[in-house]
């Protein structure tokens, strides 16, 4: 079912997720019923590797939309796509979220998030680098994300999501 708001489009899906909704950028497709996936993948309705949560996560860093949010009901699964806000009317779990995804995405990328990387998703010039370090500071303390090498100066760190 699909339901347009005036700020927000839901997409709700029956039957609970196969994996944790926040791992849905990291894993591998699974299908409850393989038979229907690979006739659907063979005439062209679906894909193999099931990039569809990537794809959608970089159009909405493309173009600076707030994180789409995936939740679990008892018997659903729900995406939520919400229609751009500035910056300073996200509030600190939509930062911190969309900074979960990001990491997620350029890690599946083979790349890292770093400061610079968070500043260009959410539109922050250079000079207000400090506002990314806070933000990045939040998600660690909320174990969204882990520096990928302790060691590196802080200039220079790299960031990738806890499970990585």
């Amino acid at each position: 079912m699909i339901e347009i708001f005036t700020r927000r489009m839901e997409v709700t899906n029956p039957g609970v997720p196969l994996v944790k909704t926040e791992r849905f950028l990291d894993s591998p497709p699974k299908s409850r019923n393989e038979a229907l996936a690979s006739f659907m993948r063979r005439i062209g309705v679906c894909e193999e590797r099931g990039s569809g949560v990537d794809k959608v996560v970089f159009q909405t860093e493309y173009y600076q939309l707030p994180a789409p949010v995936f939740e679990e009901t008892d018997e659903h699964t729900r995406c939520v796509l919400f229609a751009h806000r500035e910056f300073r009317e996200m509030d600190k779990q939509d930062r911190i979220w969309a900074t979960y995804l990001h990491a997620c995405l350029r890690y599946v990328q083979r790349d890292y998030m770093t400061n610079s990387t968070l500043r260009q998703r959410f539109g922050i010039e250079e000079k207000n680098s400090a506002m990314a370090s806070r933000i990045i500071k939040d998600a660690l303390e909320a174990g969204k994300i882990r520096q990928f090498d302790e060691s590196a100066s802080r200039k220079y760190m790299k960031y990738v999501p806890w499970w990585a």
